[in-house]
């Protein structure tokens, strides 16, 4: 699908504080959407209008009709189309001017002229392609593997926090949080609250661990990048909490605006017949309460944190996957405003 909304040339600093494109990124719950539905969202600092097709198809457009720049989320759906309530201008869900009602045959009619996303719906939510170059195809995508496992269960949990999206992915990069906000939580009240970090490199990123505890607290994240950036990380669970051994998460981040972030995170563990049924009744009826109030403590936490609050920090050694993390991401962002910059120059030319 055709990517032509033209964003210019952004700044490093634009990128690293509205997210990294040339990659997939998780955007909403599928249930956000009914077929038949319209729902707008704001993504990256842009807004965006996604739209379920009379197919059960899943769409996601610029929300700008290319008339006037009304918003087509303001329309009407056709089935597979959006009418823009303005001049009832036609779109479909590549992005393609269908019809033009008010002058049948003008030049729009058969031109892509709205920015069209590639989509995939995974585990109860929509993730999406945001790239840079127009004429890019999407890139590959290799899931994280809780969400693909048959034998793991899983429920997804999605939030919007008034923070930057790296305080959160860097809140999970931070295994040492667990022994003092969330002490006392009904998981992580066990371990030393002193311990030594080191940082074990994989094929798909990296692990950030406790060197002298396993198995006892929030003791390890792995961070990977597979075509989306995902965290994993596992919590020992007491036998009290039912069948399935340690209870995981997979997380993921995505920003709004600068200031805002949708945070998913899927809690699983791996189990099967008659386990999988108790651990869902389990879930649903005790621990999913116990796994908001353990969120809403990084979420008071973080929102109170000034948006610059980690130009004035004095790091140490339990910080170093944060470290890791952040020139990960400074590095690509300035190397992704430089390559949006040669393009756009040479499109001057």
């Amino acid at each position: 699908m055709a990517n032509v909304l033209k964003r210019g040339s952004l700044t490093g600093d634009e990128i690293f504080s509205t997210g990294m494109r040339d990659q997939w990124h998780a955007i909403c719950p599928s249930h956000f959407v009914e077929r038949g539905g319209m729902q707008r969202i704001t993504r990256w600092g842009e807004d965006w209008l996604l739209f379920r097709q009379s197919d059960g198809s899943l769409r996601m457009l610029a929300d700008r009709c290319p008339h006037r720049g009304a918003p087509l989320s303001h329309g009407q759906h056709l089935g597979d189309r959006i009418a823009c309530k303005y001049h009832g201008v036609q779109v479909d869900g590549d992005g393609t001017v269908v019809s033009v009602p008010g002058m049948p045959g003008c030049n729009l009619e058969g031109k892509t002229l709205v920015t069209s996303l590639p989509v995939r719906e995974v585990a109860g939510a929509v993730l999406a392609w945001f790239g840079s170059d127009p004429n890019a195809p999407a890139g590959p995508l290799d899931l994280p593997d809780p969400l693909t496992d048959e034998g793991v269960s899983a429920f997804l949990c999605y939030a919007e926090w008034k923070s930057p999206w790296r305080f959160t992915l860097e809140n999970l990069l931070d295994p040492m949080h667990g022994a003092f906000l969330h002490r006392d939580s009904h998981s992580m009240f066990g371990g030393d609250t002193s311990a030594r970090f080191r940082i074990r490199e994989t094929d798909r990123g990296f692990y950030f661990e406790k060197t002298d505890q396993r198995g006892v607290n929030f003791d390890w994240v792995e961070f990977c990048r597979t075509g989306v950036d995902w965290v994993d990380l596992e919590i020992p669970y007491p036998p009290t909490a039912g069948p399935g051994g340690p209870f995981g998460i997979v997380g993921m981040g995505t920003p709004i605006d600068a200031e805002t972030t949708a945070v998913f995170f899927w809690r699983y563990r791996r189990v099967a017949g008659w386990e999988r049924d108790v651990w869902r009744f389990l879930y649903r009826v005790t621990l999913e309460e116990r796994h908001w109030v353990v969120l809403e403590q990084d979420r008071v936490m973080l929102e109170g944190m000034a948006p610059d609050a980690d130009q004035a920090e004095n790091l140490y050694q339990h910080d170093l996957g944060v470290i890791r993390l952040r020139r990960l991401y400074r590095a690509q962002a300035d190397q992704q405003a430089s390559a949006q910059a040669q393009r756009v120059g040479a499109g001057t030319r």
